[in-house]
């Protein structure tokens, strides 16, 4: 049975997206089939949504420039790059690649100006700020905006052990906080003063201010996330989602793993057995050098000035 919803399921979603790109072509036909009201160049940042405008673009002649943020571009990007006027990535490219393909360049990943290096001083004052003791380092568990359910059941299991050797901040996600609400007795409030070092959130609009208090970030691997931790300057431990089309967040960390920018767990690892993030958790606690040297690795995958690379890329074509 379950089988058979999957495949029913399948289907659906490809007779919808089917549908939708036949719609796509047709807008973007009609948006662009006027010389008046075309514009000079195009700018796709990737996802399915781009190919009929790619395609169409490509049809009246009019130039556009792809942005690609993964280490492994997506199938439409991949469609697009050839005849791309450039294509702007988020990640360091490969030795030699740029000369075999000189339309290729790396930009970075815009961010936003909040995320920077914050000094120990700064990062003190942060952890106060959450009702952190700044005394004791600071990991963030985050899945982002949405949250992830793994992480999230990891940290259940591990959470008593973690919190005899450092404050832990939860962001369970919009779509799985209810179900995590039980780690509330945890949260243990004396005067509004928190007794516990721990605290959850369905999603926390600071991130920036709340991973910059961190001293190690445990995240899935998207490439804007992995983006703003690189731009804080933070050491990190990646659990990378591996059921997303093309596997592009396994790849991400994969490639920051080779670089020893990063610490990776594999998801079904930790499904399998917490107990492994819990032992990469503690260990890079307890190895401030580490740290230290895989957050300065990491910052060397962010470009601070990508937006402003990227805006004279288009105008440079425009």
């Amino acid at each position: 049975m379950h089988l058979e919803v999957t495949l029913k399921d399948l289907i659906f979603g490809n007779i919808v997206g089917f549908l939708g790109f036949l719609g796509g072509i047709i807008a973007a036909f009609c948006r662009l089939v006027r010389k008046k009201s075309r514009p000079n160049v195009i700018f796709l940042k990737g996802g399915y949504v781009c190919l009929p405008v790619g395609l169409i673009a490509r049809l009246f002649k009019i130039p556009y420039i792809i942005h690609e943020s993964d280490v492994v571009a997506g199938l439409a990007n991949r469609l697009l790059m050839r005849k791309a006027k450039k294509v702007a990535f988020g990640m360091p490219l490969p030795q030699g690649l740029q000369e075999r393909h000189p339309n290729y360049v790396w930009t970075g990943i815009p961010v936003g100006p909040e995320f920077k290096p914050v000094s120990l001083t700064k990062q003190r004052s942060l952890k106060k700020a959450f009702s952190f003791n700044p005394d004791k380092p600071l990991v963030v568990i985050t899945g982002g905006s949405q949250g992830s359910e793994n992480l999230n059941e990891a940290t259940r299991q591990i959470l008593p052990e973690l919190l005899n050797f450092t404050s832990v901040g939860l962001v369970a996600g919009r779509k799985h906080y209810e179900n995590m609400v039980d780690l509330k007795k945890y949260e243990n409030w004396e005067k509004a003063s928190l007794e516990s070092n721990f605290r959850m959130w369905e999603f926390n609009t600071t991130m920036n201010e709340l991973m910059g208090a961190a001293d190690v970030i445990v995240s899935r691997a998207g490439a804007t996330t992995i983006a703003e931790m690189a731009a804080l300057k933070k050491s990190t431990i990646l659990v990378p989602f591996e059921r997303l089309p093309g596997g592009h967040q396994v790849k991400n960390a994969e490639r920051l793993e080779a670089a020893s920018a990063a610490v990776v767990v594999k998801d079904a690892d930790m499904v399998a057995n917490p107990s492994k993030l819990l032992e990469e958790i503690r260990h890079l606690i307890k190895s401030p050098r580490l740290r230290a040297d895989m957050a300065d690795r990491l910052a060397e995958e962010a470009r601070s000035d990508a937006a402003k690379r990227l805006a004279e890329i288009i105008l440079e074509e425009a």
